[in-house]
């Protein structure tokens, strides 16, 4: 069984507009303080795990396709995103988190064979991922280069450095090193389909239509990536095989040619970045 989570965890400071937890109180949000993020209209707000529960948000699972489990919350807190359970034979890994969590919640999950590992893209999916990893006991792995951004240090938190790292049989993190230095996509190379699958976050943004996805350095600001480095993770990703590409938000799925969509995603958006005749 997982473990309970503590009056003192549930009453810990989240940000209200990104999600994330922290440690100890503090005056302001950092990760909200910079350009990719925004402090809300009224200003710096907190909330905690006790608020929301008594507010009345709920935990939310549902099927996001073969052998993945979408983990969020009802009403949605923050910027909105759902984790996902990839159901593996080898252990079950999160990849990214929500800024929920509660005991009926991690029971859910339980059931469905718990967590070996968690896994995170960028500093705005935090959420409460410190509390996951130690309701599970499982360890939490953060890009080096992100490790400025977290905002509640552990010690199963594990920061991996170089350009990929093997995090279980079949699953690989990438550091694209889009939208943060740290930012990273998982591949899973053993999915149900037999054809992989790409995890990506807001890395490799996939967009209102499923068909194809985008590359930003800030979302909520509309400031573009620069096109270097999105040359750098496509030549990072170049290597790996997968039809289906798993984006932030409940529903956000490409089903097939994930590899191409990555491919003519990337040469649209040079066409409209580099050439005025686009």
């Amino acid at each position: 069984m997982p473990n309970m989570l503590s009056t003192a965890a549930t009453r810990l400071p989240i940000c209200r507009t990104c999600g994330v937890q922290y440690g100890e109180p503090r005056a302001d949000c950092p990760i909200c303080l910079d350009k990719r993020q925004y402090v809300g209209w009224e200003g710096q707000q907190w909330t905690s795990l006790a608020e929301l529960r008594a507010g009345g948000h709920r935990g939310r699972v549902e099927e996001e396709g073969p052998g993945v489990v979408g983990v969020g919350a009802t009403p949605s807190v923050a910027v909105g995103q759902r984790a996902l359970l990839i159901r593996s034979p080898s252990g079950n890994v999160l990849w990214d988190c929500v800024g929920y969590l509660d005991d009926d919640l991690a029971a859910e999950v339980e059931k469905l064979g718990g967590i070996s590992a968690i896994a995170v893209s960028h500093p705005h999916f935090y959420g409460v991922m410190t509390e996951w990893s130690r309701a599970f006991d499982a360890p939490l792995y953060v890009h080096a280069a992100d490790r400025d951004w977290v905002g509640r240090p552990d010690p199963l938190i594990e920061y991996w450095t170089s350009d990929t790292h093997q995090l279980a049989p079949g699953m690989t993190l990438i550091n694209a090193g889009t939208h943060f230095a740290g930012g990273t996509v998982l591949h899973w190379s053993d999915d149900p389909d037999g054809h992989g699958a790409l995890f990506s976050g807001d890395i490799f943004m996939v967009v209102m239509d499923r068909e194809w996805v985008s590359f930003m350095y800030s979302i909520p600001n509309f400031i573009p990536e620069r096109p270097r480095t999105i040359r750098r993770a496509l030549a990072l990703v170049e290597p790996f095989a997968f039809e289906r590409i798993y984006g932030a938000f409940w529903g956000r799925v490409v089903t097939s040619n994930g590899a191409d969509t990555v491919r003519r995603s990337a040469e649209r958006y040079m066409r409209f970045a580099l050439d005025d005749d686009a």
